[in-house]
């Protein structure tokens, strides 16, 4: 019983909760030094506080299963490094359930520039296997027979066929049933996507996505490529999809023959954000892509970029 003889109830005990928030205090830079010395509480600086909205809007709840397509049917315009990058962000600020799946029609490389596994299986191999998933079979255990854990990550790789001479081409049908099962163990789904916007697989892609990401090079032949693909999707009644998009131009080592204001300004008028990644020499490499190994700014950039796709979610 309180000191005014009324007995507490427990919406008294949670109301405690409920009390003003401290005030935020940087944590980062030469503000946060000044904290640490303790003469004055510095709030944080605007880059820290655009940091902590793109975390929070990562972070956000989307209610329920969301799939991330990423396209652009030109080579060499970073959609595997997109689908990768995008993944660990994700998987570093929300923690695990996240997918990346190479959807390509015929040789991918989403798991040569992912961290290997104890086994190279692909979704050939879960599409051969896919009887064991039926009804209520199938356990996350044994879907780890065929995806590949990336550790520090936080996210799997699901990786398409790595033989050139690898098998018929996947169908609307089977990139239905692969996603039917991976949609029981994950909340988020990465898909990377092939060159051919007629094959059955990018097609279904298509038609599941919830938030599509447009990447491209710095380059007119990429961002041509890219601006021909979107005039496809609009034709073929897809024109939410594409005003709803996020743009990513990926930046060469020198700003030097590249028309970047006239590829801003075109992709800005057709989709709903265009946002840059700085030229990162570790993925020029063409090696396996580490999360902690990547510069800061990169980690900021794709930060940013995670935060308009999850704005989209």
């Amino acid at each position: 019983m309180s000191e005014n003889g009324v007995t507490p109830t427990a919406e008294d005990f949670s109301r405690r909760r409920q009390v003003r928030p401290a005030d935020p205090v940087a944590t980062m830079g030469v503000r946060a030094v000044v904290n640490r010395i303790g003469l004055v509480r510095l709030p944080p600086g605007r880059h820290e506080q655009e940091l902590k909205r793109d975390i929070e809007m990562v972070r956000r709840n989307f209610g329920g299963l969301r799939q991330v397509t990423v396209v652009n049917p030109k080579g060499g315009a970073g959609k595997t490094v997109a689908i990768l990058l995008l993944a660990m962000t994700f998987g570093q600020k929300r923690g695990g359930y996240v997918l990346a799946w190479d959807n390509n029609e015929t040789q991918g490389t989403l798991g040569m520039r992912a961290q290997q596994d104890f086994h190279s299986r692909t979704v050939r191999d879960m599409l051969r296997d896919l009887g064991q998933f039926q009804g209520a079979h199938g356990r996350v255990g044994d879907l780890s027979q065929y995806v590949r854990s990336q550790g520090e990550g936080m996210f799997d790789v699901l990786a398409s066929d790595e033989s050139a001479t690898g098998g018929e081409m996947l169908t609307a049908a089977a990139f239905a049933e692969i996603r039917e099962v991976v949609s029981r163990f994950y909340k988020l789904i990465f898909v990377d996507t092939g060159n051919n916007v007629r094959a059955q697989n990018w097609q279904a892609a298509m038609d599941a996505t919830d938030q599509l990401v447009v990447t491209m090079s710095a380059r007119n032949d990429s961002a041509e490529t890219a601006a021909r693909m979107l005039d496809h999707l609009e034709q073929s009644g897809r024109q939410r999809l594409v005003r709803q998009a996020v743009t990513v131009v990926s930046m060469p080592p020198s700003r030097k023959e590249i028309d970047l204001p006239a590829i801003q300004e075109h992709f800005a008028a057709r989709t709903r954000a265009v946002l840059l990644a700085p030229y990162e020499r570790l993925i020029d490499t063409g090696e396996p892509i580490r999360y902690g190994q990547l510069s800061s700014a990169t980690r900021d950039a794709w930060l940013k970029i995670a935060a308009s796709v999850a704005e989209g979610l």
